[in-house]
């Protein structure tokens, strides 16, 4: 049990609570307020002149698949060998000791979405873990999470180069599509036979298996897509099947907000810091995030790590509250709309009674404070860092 007293609160459920309280029990949060009902020898955290808020959360990154300072070794995020691999699982591919999860965990990052990167048209499956442990397996919060599928440059230049399909877009349509047709045909087979095992039993295959819980819609497809016209791709494709779908990255987002604000689904924006590596990012822009927002489509930052490192997600949130994303909706796109829109709020993103106990403790204001410092952040209950 730990009770946090005397900072202001910023619950990302309501209004800021100034001097107020929170207590915390089993991992979980057991109530906030401006005061709360806490046992008198509960141990105390005084977070005096401290903002005490959710902890940030990333819908799309790479930590732990693509490790720091360990180069070709260490990159696990693509299977260069196969357009179409929905049986690769971020989980087998995830390293607890890369150095970038203390150094997020450190900044106030506590949960990240995490899995292969876009170089085939379907990838495999994201999962969302807390930034700590030593056990992939203990840090999961939620696996699948979801399927990576990718389109534009980067399926194109992986294997157009090898003559080997897809060379274009199209190409890269076709090969999602004739995948999910056959997913489509699998998963009814295998409903027909769990419904009436007298049946033949239909042949088993990974890769298909592993989209089952998509052609459910249990977890959506998580497109990565830049342009608008892969954005829009993306969107027919999802419909066409009746999919759920997460729209990544959407670096033209700007150009098409007003189109995108009729689909009433959420955007993760980003990686938004660095040069313009690519055709594709020629309109890459931090004020995409204020111009979402402002057609009132549900916002999310992402750092995409390590393109950027994870530990500068609040700075990313900073630099779009300077292109004009108004501070509330900067602090929402790093904690309870990346929550929402990858389907893990009911554990992560604000602060109220019934969820993790993942808080982040500021001396200043990490999203326009250059000097802010961590006073100490907490994932799932305990203390993981505190500042000296």
């Amino acid at each position: 049990m730990l009770l946090i007293k005397n900072g202001t609160i910023k619950t990302m459920a309501g209004p800021d609570i100034p001097n107020g309280q929170l207590l915390i029990d089993g991992g979980k949060i057991i109530a906030v307020g401006k005061t709360v009902d806490a046992p008198a020898d509960a141990p105390v955290f005084d977070a005096a002149g401290c903002l005490v808020t959710p902890g940030f959360v990333d819908g799309h990154c790479h930590i732990g698949m693509m490790e720091e300072t360990i180069g070709w070794a260490g990159n696990d995020t693509n299977e260069i060998t196969d357009p179409i691999t929905p049986q690769m699982r971020a989980i087998d591919g995830f390293n607890p000791f890369d150095e970038a999860i203390p150094e997020a965990a450190a900044a106030g990052v506590t949960c990240a979405v995490t899995g292969p990167g876009s170089a085939n048209v379907i990838g495999g499956t994201f999962m969302a873990v807390k930034l700590t442990g030593k056990r992939v397996d203990k840090m999961v919060l939620r696996h699948p999470v979801a399927m990576k599928v990718a389109f534009g440059e980067n399926p194109r230049r992986c294997y157009g180069s090898d003559k080997k399909m897809p060379q274009t877009r199209m190409g890269v349509a076709a090969l999602l599509r004739q995948t999910l047709y056959k997913a489509k045909a699998y998963d009814e087979k295998w409903a027909a036979f769990e419904a009436d095992p007298s049946g033949e039993r239909p042949e088993f295959d990974l890769g298909l298996e592993a989209l089952r819980p998509v052609m459910q819609k249990k977890i959506p497809l998580k497109a990565h897509a830049h342009r608008s016209d892969d954005i829009f791709t993306a969107l027919r494709i999802a419909k066409e099947f009746g999919l759920g779908l997460t729209l990544d990255h959407c670096t033209d987002g700007s150009l098409i907000a007003d189109e995108l604000a009729l689909e009433g689904r959420g955007v993760l924006i980003g990686p938004t810091f660095g040069n313009k590596s690519k055709i594709e990012l020629k309109n890459k822009s931090f004020k995409t995030p204020a111009d979402m927002a402002a057609a009132g489509i549900e916002t999310a930052i992402i750092t995409d790590a390590p393109v950027i490192p994870l530990c500068h997600l609040p700075l990313c949130a900073g630099l779009a509250i300077k292109a004009g994303l108004p501070e509330e909706e900067a602090w929402r796109a790093i904690t309870i709309n990346p929550a929402r829109i990858t389907g893990i709020a009911d554990r992560v993103g604000s602060l109220e009674a019934g969820k993790d106990a993942d808080i982040a403790i500021f001396r200043g204001n990490p999203l326009t404070d250059v000097d802010c410092k961590t006073a100490a952040t907490i994932i799932n209950g305990e203390i993981i860092y505190q500042a000296e």
